[in-house]
């Protein structure tokens, strides 16, 4: 009876209070940028780009030291996206399964309206004609709508890019810049759905290779189709901007303190790329099983409800994106939703976190001259479905791997955990 008795008492006030505001449901932008390693952030160390406003998000929001993705950009996608290991429905490069339930598919059912920019690489549009077309299309993983590259086809990203504008018809825009029209249809979804819960995800073509000038680039006007490994620093410093206007977009609309926004890369820089954390360098590991291949950034900002300034020793993969977005946005998991990640969601309200013991990976891209492997690993320690055990803090190249018999009683307790690790997360059937 006390308990109805309040809610007659204030409902009125809780009423007016909320009319006309803000949902009470958060919105939710996932950024993602393309092969930008860990190392390429100012507020993660590096110190060859400048990226002022990422480094203003991780001061003012949570700074994650330990994210992994999987090496390669389709086997992120897809884990990313659905939430499970790549041995459960990653199938071929370029390929997201037909069927396979996204966090789009669920935060549409639950909904919010669902938007995507950027790159989709999910359909079958590699080269590969026995898988061309056979992969899932934009409005089947249920978003509203889309502005995407490489749907059916590939062609330029940047300069004179080939778009798919929420249609399956692709146009060539000429005299204009991928990255450019992708911000152009952000701004635009944001402002026509600011009165609504929104999930947005902007997986970015940059700074993918070819490494070529930005608009902001003196030779944009010249020659805006010149390679050099050079402009990678440019196209660096694009992804910051982007980043910024999608912050400055928030914040014109008054949406900032409803949106949870969060920014990660999708693997480890290209291997052509050498990037300074101070006085070390730092090769690209794209594609690798190092962890310069796996390391990325990430960070979450949500101004009223992430305390500024907070940086995570916790282990995060990319199974754990959706568990966590649930749990922000107050939603339960489909029936016919099963996931491999753990939520993290309490670290957002600064309560505490157990964590992962471990980062499992499963690694077969089906793709160019990449090798399949599979393994377990922190930050500081691997082990190799093959048996090789390495401590990473001494061999970051992973050239000696410790003998069996010169284990400290630590280690082989860690061992033997990941070995238990292997054997639960086993692919075979």
């Amino acid at each position: 009876m006390i308990r109805y008795l309040f809610l007659i008492i204030f409902f009125p006030f809780l009423f007016f209070s909320c009319a006309g505001q803000q949902p009470a449901r958060p919105n939710i932008v996932l950024i993602m940028a393309d092969d930008l390693g860990y190392e390429c952030l100012g507020c993660d160390g590096g110190t060859s780009y400048a990226t002022p406003n990422l480094d203003r998000l991780a001061a003012t929001g949570l700074r994650f030291r330990y994210c992994f993705s999987q090496p390669l950009c389709t086997p992120s996608r897809v884990q990313l996206m659905t939430g499970k290991y790549n041995f459960r429905n990653y199938t071929a490069f370029g390929i997201l399964k037909k069927g396979e339930k996204t966090f789009a598919n669920i935060f549409q059912e639950a909904g919010y309206t669902t938007g995507i920019a950027g790159k989709w690489q999910l359909y079958g549009s590699t080269g590969q004609k026995a898988l061309k077309g056979t992969g899932t299309l934009p409005h089947e993983a249920d978003f509203d709508e889309f502005c995407l590259w490489q749907i059916d086809r590939v062609g330029s990203r940047y300069a004179d890019p080939v778009i798919y504008n929420n249609r399956l018809i692709p146009d060539t825009l000429q005299g204009q810049y991928g990255p450019d029209v992708f911000m152009a249809f952000i701004e635009d979804f944001l402002t026509r759905h600011r009165k609504d819960p929104f999930f947005l995800y902007y997986p970015m073509v940059l700074p993918h290779a070819p490494h070529v000038p930005t608009p902001d680039s003196p030779e944009w006007k010249t020659n805006r189709y010149g390679r050099d490994n050079r402009f990678f620093a440019d196209m660096v410093a694009y992804v910051d901007k982007n980043a910024g206007l999608i912050i400055q977009k928030l914040e014109e609309l008054g949406l900032r303190s409803n949106t949870l926004v969060l920014f990660t890369g999708d693997n480890g820089t290209n291997r052509a790329i050498v990037s300074m954390m101070g006085d070390k360098p730092v090769h690209g590991g794209k594609g690798l099983t190092l962890l310069t291949g796996t390391h990325v950034p990430l960070i979450l900002n949500w101004p009223g409800h992430i305390a500024g300034g907070q940086i995570s020793e916790k282990y995060v993969d990319f199974t754990d994106f959706i568990p966590t977005l649930l749990d922000v946005a107050g939603l339960s998991r489909p029936d016919d939703f099963q996931t491999d990640g753990h939520s993290f969601a309490r670290l957002i309200y600064g309560k505490h976190l157990h964590g992962r013991n471990w980062v499992y990976c499963y690694y077969d891209p089906k793709w160019a001259h990449f090798k399949y492997a599979r393994f377990v690993y922190t930050p500081f320690y691997k082990l190799y479905e093959d048996g090789r055990f390495i401590n990473l803090s001494k061999d970051e190249k992973e050239i000696h791997p410790l003998p069996a018999d010169a284990l400290s009683n630590r280690e082989k307790r860690i061992k033997k955990q990941f070995i238990k690790v292997l054997n639960i997360l086993n692919p075979e059937p």
